[in-house]
């Protein structure tokens, strides 16, 4: 079965299901928000592998399920040059017009169960579920999670932070229980790899799917990993994942193949995987939020977007300088936000060929403790992060004067925000985000 008919056979499922046909769940294996493609690709890889074949006391069904919406799920994702159609009726572009009507009809979103089930005339719902890229379970998810019950399976998170009592205890023991809680390696997807393989859930038959099985991990992986070049984030498991997947491929009698080919497509596909969004829908492609209290009582909630694309860019796709502020205000007070404090992170290849990094922060308010918080982080991780007076580094085609922009952008009127350029690139938002709660929460 290849990857496309085992999505259109998940989501068939799962309407059954939904439909009162079948008389329990699939196990539903979902990312994190984000939806970045390391997500996506570990949870329908996971669910491709595990699928009749976990629990193994008890095999069921797996769906894989998504908070992404299916039209911004649109290359690198899955695209022809990276997981070729192996039948007739899975022929698509790598264009969007050609791929959004397609995934929408193999998806499943978090969106479509929640208006299913609005719609149903059931609320006793039970459903499993195993989570795969979480580095920690949010206070309240974004969206609001659909209605009914559901137990927590099998999970195969990988963080840099403490995870103590991060999971509860599972209500039915697994013969495979993959509560795989691990620091440091740079893709679950590696991590998701390396258990599937273990367990000869992938691999065993080196099938003609299995190496369109790999090759999506590896597109995963070596993006996460910066194709195994990322300083301080590479670790044992990511390379031997790489190495495992590149000799299923080969076992496979696939065709001749470019893993540095592979990887550049996957690269630009990535960056120009923003442009049909709107500056609202980029800030929230890749956001995570946290809330910290300062030693005196007072609450801050902050919220990180990470972007592939510099401040200039975001700057000319929301209108103006003046416009990509009061966008940035407006995600802060959206409903489902509620933010007093808001970080963009950009990471790009600049015109030069090297990696750089950028960071805006905005408090909204000219004081008050998110101002306090980012005074205290620009104390006490502005030496580490190795922050400096932004200057242009990427080679966008912008017609605003970049002055206009570093004015705009740095300043204490209205809301307090401030501009850098970051010198480290290997700290991300793992590394960024704890030194800023930590300045907070130390207030």
């Amino acid at each position: 079965m290849t990857l496309l008919q085992f999505l259109r056979q998940a989501r068939q499922t799962h309407l059954q299901f939904l439909a009162g046909k079948l008389p329990e769940a699939p196990i539903y294996v979902l990312g994190n928000p984000s939806a970045d493609l390391d997500s996506i690709v570990s949870a329908i890889i996971y669910s491709y592998c595990a699928n009749n074949c976990l629990p193994k006391t008890k095999p069921r069904p797996h769906a894989p399920i998504f908070f992404a919406c299916a039209q911004n799920l649109s290359p690198p994702f899955i695209s022809p040059q990276i997981s070729p159609p192996l039948a007739k009726d899975e022929a698509f572009s790598n264009t969007p017009a050609s791929a959004s009507p397609l995934l929408q009809n193999h998806l499943v979103t978090i969106a479509d169960f929640a208006n299913a089930l609005n719609s149903s005339s059931s609320s006793d719902i039970h459903a499993d579920i195993t989570l795969v890229d979480w580095n920690a379970l949010p206070e309240q998810s974004p969206p609001s999670p659909p209605p009914g019950t559901g137990s927590l399976g099998p999970s195969l998170p990988h963080t840099t932070t403490s995870t103590n009592t991060l999971f509860p205890a599972m209500d039915a023991p697994m013969k495979i229980s993959p509560v795989i809680i691990t620091v440091g390696p740079g893709s679950c997807s590696s991590l998701v790899a390396d258990f599937l393989t273990a367990h000869e859930l992938l691999g065993p038959d080196a099938a003609a799917s299995d190496a369109q099985v790999a090759k999506l991990l590896l597109a995963a992986i070596l993006i996460d990993t910066s194709n195994l070049t990322a300083e301080g984030k590479v670790t044992e498991v990511d390379k031997r994942a790489v190495s495992s997947l590149r000799g299923l491929i080969a076992k496979t009698g696939a065709p001749e193949w470019d893993s540095e080919g592979l990887y550049a497509q996957v690269l630009e596909a990535k960056q120009n995987s923003l442009n049909m969004l709107t500056l609202d829908e980029v800030l929230d492609r890749d956001f995570k939020d946290w809330s910290e209290t300062t030693a005196d009582g007072r609450a801050v909630k902050m919220g990180f977007c990470s972007s592939v694309k510099p401040v200039r860019w975001l700057v000319q796709k929301a209108g103006g300088t003046k416009e990509f502020v009061d966008g940035v205000r407006r995600f802060a007070e959206r409903e489902d936000k509620g933010l007093d404090l808001v970080v963009v992170m950009t990471s790009f290849t600049a015109e030069s060929g090297a990696f750089e990094r950028e960071l805006f922060v905005a408090a909204m308010g000219e004081k008050g403790a998110a101002v306090d918080g980012i005074q205290a982080f620009m104390r006490t991780a502005a030496e580490q992060l190795q922050l400096e007076d932004w200057k242009v580094a990427d080679g966008e085609d912008v017609n605003i004067p970049d002055a206009q922009i570093r004015a705009a952008l740095d300043g204490d009127r209205v809301f307090f925000r401030r501009l850098w350029t970051q010198k480290k690139t290997t700290a991300s938002r793992k590394q960024v985000a704890p030194l800023l709660r930590e300045a907070v929460a130390k207030l």
